[in-house]
Parts: structure tokens; sequence; C-alpha cells
């Protein structure tokens, strides 16, 4: 995705999150799973940071952040924040 604004993750305690899928295909879906996993560890082991391409209910962003755990439904960042895991676009490591 180009020219997605960057916002900073304390912003995104007011996001709201609608409840569609933001990708098309199964495989898309597996290979965002698949590279979750992989940034979890890496921000918890080596404190990397990811970007994080993510929509809300004002349109598409990106978040500069590292991941401190990730369930079946969401990712969690530092501070309590939450981002749905049906609404990232792309998991991009750093």
């Amino acid at each position: 995705m180009r020219n997605v604004p960057e916002v900073q993750k304390e912003t995104l305690k007011t996001s709201v999150f609608p409840r569609e899928e933001v990708l098309k295909s199964r495989e898309s879906a597996e290979e965002r799973k698949n590279m979750l996993e992989r940034a979890t560890i890496l921000s918890n082991l080596y404190h990397n940071k990811v970007k994080i391409v993510f929509e809300d209910s004002d349109g598409s962003k990106m978040v500069d952040t590292t991941i401190w755990a990730t369930t079946n439904q969401a990712i969690m960042l530092k501070g309590g924040i939450v981002i749905p895991i049906h609404r990232i676009h792309s998991i991009n490591l750093i």
C-alpha cells in the first residue's frame, strides 16, 4: 500500500475497527498469520520493530512498533493497544 499515513501507536486507543476482513484470499490471511507470529517472536526476543499497515473506520494507516503478543483475534502493542488481526493488511519486518 502506498501513501498510507503513519500514526503513533498512542493514537490507536480511540480507533474503531469494523468487523469485515480486509484481505481477499485465504492464502493472504494465512501469510499474514505467519508474519504476525514471526514478528511477535522478533519483537519479544530482539525488540525488533515492524511496520503494520491496517485499516480502521477512518481508512488505512501504518504504525511502526513492536508486537507484545498475538492471539487468534488480535495483536497487542505496548500500552494495552489492540489491533484486530482481520483489519491488518500487511506486516513488514524492519
